[in-house]
């Protein structure tokens, strides 16, 4: 009987926000694993005694990213991490979207402004500003040219916590087409789902967002699919990921680019996709021996 930790986050007193936890606690058991939902931070557990811990939902990671990355490397010799410590490090800045384009991925166009750097801001299109370590758009807005002032005050607020700052066209496509994820697991495409824009004009950086705002199932373009298997195939080292999810929108040639790259603690989304539940406890299955 296999020991799979399913690594998730504290949320205190609160519900946790994670849906797929539960059911997929439960398909594993049903399977025969002894399966355990573990937060990432908690004390001394004996992460050696599982045969697979698999980051599910460490969300709370982007506020203590240094700390978390020291949890990877240190869980990772100790069991098997999925994904690969490697890859984690690499995933948890999102400056990895200069590599893709390195490789020839197209991906939404992005300068990046680290503390004491002179604030560089467009004056000719409405762009976003948000954190190169971030999730679920938090320190995340939409701006427009004549709102710099605001936009400074959000730089100022980042820096003095020491992030660094990703500066991006505002792809006025997600408005009307939105934004598609392609979810893989086990090397194959799982689903994959569309939503509507998260970032509404005037919305403070600091406001709390609705991450995925009308998510509905997607069928994927051929168009789609080239771009996400070659942004998996882009990842440095071409590792073996046990799951992935590649967010797009719609460039201004009206073709599909890389908006992010999730390989650290995707949302599977298996409330909507019910029929990806045996997949998954598949791929995991054979992912702990």
């Amino acid at each position: 009987m296999p020991r799979i930790a399913l690594v998730t986050y504290d949320s205190g007193p609160e519900p946790s926000k994670d849906q797929d936890l539960p059911l997929l606690v439960r398909a594993l058991r049903d399977a025969g694993a002894e399966a355990v939902a573990v937060p990432w931070d908690a004390p001394d557990p004996d992460w050696g005694g599982f045969d697979l811990a698999v980051i599910r939902s460490t969300w709370d990671y982007s506020w203590r990213t240094q700390e978390f990355v020291a949890w990877v490397e240190r869980c990772g010799t100790l069991t098997r991490l999925a994904n690969p410590p490697a890859v984690v490090r690499w995933n948890t800045d999102k400056r990895y979207l200069g590599d893709l384009a390195t490789a020839g991925v197209p991906v939404v166009p992005t300068r990046y402004i680290a503390p004491g750097e002179p604030a560089d801001l467009p004056d000719h299109q409405e762009y976003v500003v948000k954190p190169t370590s971030g999730a679920g758009a938090r320190f995340a807005a939409r701006y427009t040219h004549d709102e710099h002032e605001t936009a400074l005050r959000q730089l100022k607020r980042m820096h003095a916590e020491g992030f660094t700052a990703m500066v991006q066209p505002y792809m006025r496509s997600i408005d009307s087409a939105g934004e598609r994820a392609l979810q893989f697991f086990g090397g194959r495409l799982l689903h994959a789902g569309r939503k509507g824009a998260v970032l509404a004009p005037g919305t403070p950086y600091d406001a709390e967002k609705v991450a995925h705002p009308d998510l509905r199932p997607w069928e994927p373009t051929a168009a789609e699919l080239d771009v996400a298997e070659r942004a998996l195939a882009a990842v440095p080292g071409q590792p073996e990921l046990l799951y992935a999810r590649v967010d797009l929108v719609t460039g201004p040639d009206g073709e599909p680019c890389v908006m992010e790259l999730e390989l650290i603690e995707p949302n599977l989304f298996l409330w909507l996709h019910p029929q990806s539940v045996p997949r998954v406890v598949e791929a995991v299955l054979a992912a702990a021996g």
